[in-house]
């Protein structure tokens, strides 16, 4: 069956990229091409992501990072979300009259773990110097990038709180005054100054490429960012969504010592697949749990454009994500996920499926143990005001899709020659989630408002533990080697659009790029995981590309159905190493949105 795609899906033997800038992505061919490897060359794209895409994710955000070697009997996990400072407990912001987390401000922050972990994947796999994967995106911050139109509005949206409150924010990205003007160059010289300053501290360590590496973790980590950090912190107060002005929590010595775990990934088998996805920390089981699930559907005989296909696997990830809700996080014990990822529990969780869309949350008994939900806000319980969301598409308030969301993600694929590959999923330290830090050239994450100000849950807030994110890259073995890397940004969405690609690529059988831009959907019936953290039950927006009958039948169904544009769902970039075709590559990026691309040769 031929398909027709918006783009080509592009082949090669020499190594493939694919993300969600095209200048990223010609970064990171760049490095490929200067001899470098696929870790180089991810390294590269997701510094240079950092400067191009600043309303997506910034220096002090974070990324968890997949990273296969080929030959490696499975992938690893650098794990760059970090913990949650000393002093943030319940009691600390019960003291403060909060019962949620900030989504804005300083009271949010964890402790900054991107940089740590690209530099220790570039560390332990690359071959590459910091400077080498650094110079470009120091060129485009001294030199400028054309902004993107998605940047100018998030700094639109914000100019009255730059100009009024963050002061530090408005010198950077209101340059005279102004909110810029999208495609036109677009600079950050304090965030290339910065950089050339970290990068003068390692050279100093010696002309060996570890030790500069490990110069530079210490320079940020127990040196002058951690100093800077801690002083910003104690020092100012920034409105918040609270409406209300607080310091921050993050402290030098919460930093002190940080480095990026690395862990074995989470996996199930799947046909002739492997699928590997991060722990209980991210949102990562939820598409583990729901293939579980759907392994027992037939969804092979139902098309992915039919209603049988959106209610049944709708249906599914509303089961997998009431799980995420209750029992995903960092306190999440080893014997209660192996049996929310095991055979027996998906099959009395399919049971529940039936022709009716179901209207209510409903986490399972692993092991017989009973759930506990966090608070369950519905959708404008809690009001509106600028907070910390990661949607991907953006509408008004009331139709298909939120406008009121804030800030976003990035998503990085490399695949080498050599069969080395990394799927990446940066996020956090938006320009809109914080004020800019004087002297570094940006804002720090606000991770920590994931956390629930309710004791007893595996993501209750505790001192000094990661939040439970929804950042989560996706990786796939095939007859035992590395196969296929990819994700998208998209907060509580990722896992749903990763999963309609895995579906209709391998299961469907649709080329990667044809998965891609096959019709889409996601529904919001779970706890959102930002802040104002509200549920919208019983929802399901999908694409207008579907056929009206699909529709209509949804609707028959009980599904309250939202339609959004016809390319609105999603931002999917996907890169594999085809060892059945000959060790063949193939990289395919998202139209949606007109800035992912993928480059192949």
């Amino acid at each position: 069956m031929s398909h027709f795609t918006t783009r080509p899906e592009l082949c090669g033997t020499f190594g493939a990229v694919a993300s969600t800038h095209w200048i990223a992505s010609a970064v990171g061919m760049r490095m490929l091409e200067a001899g470098g490897n696929a870790f180089d060359a991810a390294a590269a794209a997701g510094f240079t992501l950092q400067v191009v895409e600043p309303h997506l994710n910034g220096p002090g955000g974070d990324v968890p990072i997949l990273v296969a070697r080929a030959g490696d009997p499975m992938p690893t996990v650098i794990c760059g979300q970090a913990p949650s400072p000393a002093a943030a407990d319940i009691a600390a912001f019960t003291a403060l009259g909060l019962d949620m987390i900030p989504g804005t401000g300083l009271l949010a922050a964890c402790v900054p773990g991107a940089f740590g972990a690209w530099v220790t994947m570039l560390r332990d796999h690359g071959t590459m110097r910091l400077r080498d994967v650094l110079e470009p995106a120091i060129h485009y911050a001294r030199a400028g990038h054309p902004i993107l139109a998605g940047a100018v509005a998030a700094i639109a949206s914000v100019a009255p709180l730059f100009r009024e409150e963050w002061q530090s924010s408005a010198s950077l990205f209101l340059p005279g005054g102004d909110v810029p003007t999208a495609g036109t160059l677009f600079a950050n010289p304090a965030l290339a100054d910065f950089y050339e300053g970290l990068l003068a501290h390692a050279e100093a360590a010696g002309g060996d490429r570890e030790a500069q590496i490990e110069a530079a973790l210490a320079y940020w980590y127990e040196g002058h960012v951690a100093e800077t950090i801690d002083a910003y912190c104690r020092m100012s107060e920034a409105m918040d969504s609270s409406g209300r002005r607080h310091g921050g929590l993050l402290r030098g010595d919460d930093m002190a010592g940080w480095r990026p775990p690395i862990e074995a990934p989470l996996s199930i088998e799947h046909g002739d697949h492997t699928l590997f996805k991060c722990g209980s920390w991210s949102q990562g089981p939820a598409m583990l749990q729901a293939l579980q699930i759907l392994k027992g559907m037939d969804i092979a005989a139902m098309p992915p454009e039919s209603p049988e296909y959106v209610h049944t696997v709708t249906e599914a990830i509303k089961l997998a994500m009431a799980d995420r809700d209750a029992w995903y996080g960092e306190g999440l014990g080893g014997d209660v996920l192996s049996v929310l990822l095991s055979e027996g529990y998906a099959a009395e969780r399919r049971a529940l499926i039936g022709q009716e869309a179901s209207g209510e949350l409903r986490p399972g008994a692993p092991g017989g143990v009973l759930p506990q939900l966090p608070p369950v806000r519905r959708r404008g319980e809690a009001g509106t005001s600028i907070g910390g969301g990661e949607p991907t598409m953006a509408g008004e308030r009331g139709t298909a899709i939120d406008r009121h969301q804030r800030g976003d993600t990035c998503h990085v694929d490399v695949v080498d020659r050599w069969g080395n590959m990394v799927s990446a999923t940066p996020s956090g330290g938006w320009l809109q989630s914080s004020p800019a830090i004087p002297g570094l050239g940006f804002a720090l994450g606000t991770r920590m408002q994931m956390f629930w100000l309710a004791e007893g849950l595996p993501s209750s807030l505790r001192p000094r533990t990661r939040p439970r994110t929804t950042l989560t890259p996706s990786m796939a073995y095939r007859d035992g080697r590395p196969y296929l890397a990819f994700g998208t940004p998209g907060g509580d969405q990722q896992e749903q659009w990763s999963l309609l690609l895995w579906l209709a690529h391998v299961v469907h059988g649709r080329p990667l790029q044809a998965a891609i831009e096959t019709p889409a959907f996601h529904t919001d019936h779970m706890l959102a995981s930002f802040w104002p953290r509200e549920a919208d039950l019983g929802t399901l927006t999908l694409e207008s590309r579907f056929p009206e009958a699909t529709r209509a039948d949804l609707v028959r169904r009980g599904h309250a159905l939202q339609v959004g544009g016809p390319w609105s769902e999603g931002r999917l970039s996907a890169c594999a190493f085809d060892a059945r075709a000959g060790g063949l590559l193939r990289a395919a990026a998202n139209p949606r949105g007109m800035q992912g691309y993928a480059i192949a040769r």
